[in-house]
Order: C-alpha cells, then structure tokens, then sequence
C-alpha cells in the first residue's frame, strides 16, 4: 500500500504549484478516497497531449485509489472563460457545447478508468438557480478581486471592454467545487485565480477549502509557444499512429525531457538514468524512441506503436522494410552489449569478424541510420530495428543481464 508520503511525491511530479501542500498532506494523511475535480470547457472537439498533462495527473490519483470528478462545463462553455484572452470570446451555442462533450467522453477514458470516473455537467445544478441565487453568489466577490486576475487588470487598464458576464465565470467555476465538495482542483497555471475562488468560496458555505494544484501549460512542438492547434504545433490524442510517432521524433533534444517528465508514466529515477546516458555520450534519438512508442502505445494499442516505429523508420531513413521482421531478446551486461556481439547473437551475421567487417564497410544500420562505430555498445532497455546489408533484418530488444545471484 503507498504511503501518504510516498503518494505525496508522486502527486508533486511535474506540478508547477500546490497550494497548500500541507494541507494535501493532511489530506492525504486521513487514508479516505479524495474529490479530486478537474473541469473543462467542451470549447473544442479535440484533446491534443497538451491537454493530456493534467489527464495524466488525473489518472495518477486514481491509481493512488481516490475518486476522480471531471467536470465538462456545459453551463460555463455559454458564458465563455476570458482567462487570457484580451477581449471577450464569444460563447458557445447549447448545441456546440453538447457535441463537443461528447467527444470529450470518448477521448478522456484512453487515460482515465471509466469504472473509477464520474463524469459530470455543471448545467446540473447551475440550470436550478434563479436569479436570486445568481446575484447571492456574485455578492460573495468584489469587483476589486476581480481585477487582481491578470487579464482582467491589463483590460481594465488598457480601456478594453469587460462584459459583466465574464465576471460570472470565475464564481461559477468556484461553486462548482461547493456544489462537488471538491477536496482537490486540478488546472492549468492560467486557471490559477479560478481555483482559488473556488477555494474561497468553500470556506464561505462551510466547507473545508480544497488544495489547489496547478499543471504547467505543456509547449508545442516548436519547444516555444504553447501547444495549440490554432498554432499548428500540437499533437492530437486522435492523431494517426505514424503521425503521432514522427511527429513525437521531430521534438528537439531538449524539449525531450520536459516531454518525458510531463507525458510519460515512466519513474523519474529512470529518467534520470536515462539523462545521465546521454550526457555521457548515448544518442538522444534512443531515448525519443522510447517515449514515441510509449505515447503511440498509451492511445492506440502495443501494435501500432511497433508499427508506427517501423515505418517511421522506413519513411525517414533510407531504405524499405519488410513486412514480417524477425523479433530477438538478448541479455546484456549492465554497460551495453557491443554492436558486433548483438548482429552475431540476433542472427544477422555468422560471426563477430563478419559483423565488425559489415560495420566498416557501411552495411549495417540501426533504425535506419548507418553506422560505422566498431567499438559501439548498445545500452540494455532499448530496442532498435538492426539492418544488415539489403535483406537482413531483426527487432531486437536488450534487456539487462540477471545478476548472478539473482533468481
């Protein structure tokens, strides 16, 4: 069973800000399943990995057993949230929000468990209130609270237009979390002074407040401004598999890592692991590799992750590939296993003097790319798709060497 402290550090993983992290450990501390509440605007059809992050988080609460409540804000998709934007944008019809709901539902359960997610509409109990209750709720705010959130202020100081109504959307979303005894709210850095109205308005019903947890706003394939598909520089959860792995593989090196702590389930320790190997010489190109099947896997099945990287390989490199290729597991010792020894164990060559011979001639590839380093060791964990000459080839996977004390 984890530990609240061990549950603690997994839940900090990537988050930009826990407000307050001592009462999440509190929380935490009480061994009961927590409301964790995340809510989002059906603004549009599609999910990109951006989006993905704070699903990811999601997910990772639910398999710390805690309730996860996402909210789709069909009443708050007519209002239109400002968050910023310099100018009021325009609200959705009642039909757009409901056909873009329902593609939410379909996208969301390729990472959250159906069985342990309630998913919810804020129409629900928003449709119940009259206006009374309306003006009640926006007497609990100030319009001098209102114009601390940064939007609102520059707006307001520049002389451009705030329609009154968008100072209803922060206060509906905060009684959202009243109205689903929130313990928990998940956003985006950019929905920060939402979830703190929220926090706010619970202590004003009597509620304990909930923590507030905001995600970092992922950046798009350009490692430059964030992922969106108006910018073109996203990368849709629908995505086709090869289209989704090429376009995972065109990331810089860089932006790599802040992709793999924010996307991928693998633990940090590993990750780091994986740092310290290219910092001392390992290929970058490997560890993409990785996190493209790893994603691929995640939305479209082991299948056509295996397939997405064998035409990525196909399509940017040199050469075609065959349609049945022959899948090897060789154990290595913890410092890799020497190219030679691989191509001889895999079967691509007779001998290691033929495979070091092949090597300096320029027939042997890997994903690929030619290589020409004899002394070339291939770390343990990784898997590549090994060419020799026109006609042979082999998947294989290196896994590490049993030690010799081990089961």
């Amino acid at each position: 069973m984890t530990s609240s402290q061990e549950s603690l550090e997994l839940i900090e993983r990537g988050c930009e800000e826990i407000l307050l992290k001592e009462e999440l450990a509190d929380k935490l501390k009480q061994g009961r399943p927590l409301r964790i509440k995340a809510g989002f605007d059906p603004t549009a059809p599609d999910l990109h990995l951006g989006h993905t992050v704070l699903i990811n988080k999601l997910r990772q609460f639910q398999d710390l057993g805690h309730e996860v409540m996402f909210l789709i804000g069909d009443f708050t998709g007519m209002i239109g949230d400002p968050t910023g934007k310099n100018s009021t944008r325009p609200p959705l019809t009642r039909d757009e929000v409901i056909e873009n709901a329902k593609t939410y539902e379909e996208q969301i359960f390729k990472i959250l468990e159906p069985e342990k997610t309630l998913v919810m509409f804020n129409s629900s109990w928003m449709n119940g209130m009259n206006a009374a209750d309306l003006i009640q709720l926006a007497a609990r705010h100030t319009v001098a609270r209102m114009l601390e959130r940064d939007d609102f202020h520059k707006r307001y100081t520049s002389g451009a237009p705030i329609a009154i109504h968008e100072f209803l959307y922060p206060l509906i979303q905060g009684y959202d979390s009243v109205a689903m005894k929130a313990d928990v709210e998940l956003g985006g850095t950019d929905q920060k002074f939402n979830l703190l109205v929220g926090r706010e308005l619970q202590k004003q019903y009597g509620q304990p407040p909930q923590v507030v947890i905001t995600m970092p706003i992922l950046e798009g394939l350009d490692g430059v401004q964030k992922m969106s598909k108006s910018l073109g520089n996203y990368i849709g959860i629908n995505d086709p598999p090869e289209e989704m792995f090429g376009k995972l593989m065109s990331i810089s090196d860089e932006l790599m890592w802040r992709y793999l702590e924010l996307l991928s389930f693998r633990p940090m320790s590993e990750i780091e692991r994986w740092r310290e190997q290219v910092a001392q010489g390992a290929n970058p190109r490997d560890i993409k590799i990785r996190l493209a099947e790893e994603l691929v896997e995640r939305f479209h099945g082991a299948s056509a992750a295996r397939k997405a990287h064998e035409a990525f390989v196909a399509r940017f490199r040199h050469g075609a590939l065959p349609e049945e290729i022959p899948e090897v597991r060789l154990a290595a010792a913890p410092e890799g296993m020497p190219l030679a020894n691989l191509l001889k164990e895999a079967g691509l060559t007779t001998s290691t003097s033929e495979a070091l011979r092949m090597i300096q001639q320029g027939a042997v590839r890997i994903d690929g790319e030619r290589v020409g380093d004899r002394g070339l060791l291939v770390p343990p964990g990784s898997e590549h798709i090994f060419q020799v000459g026109k006609r042979r080839f082999a998947r294989v996977r290196l896994e590490k060497k049993a030690s010799a004390g081990g089961a």
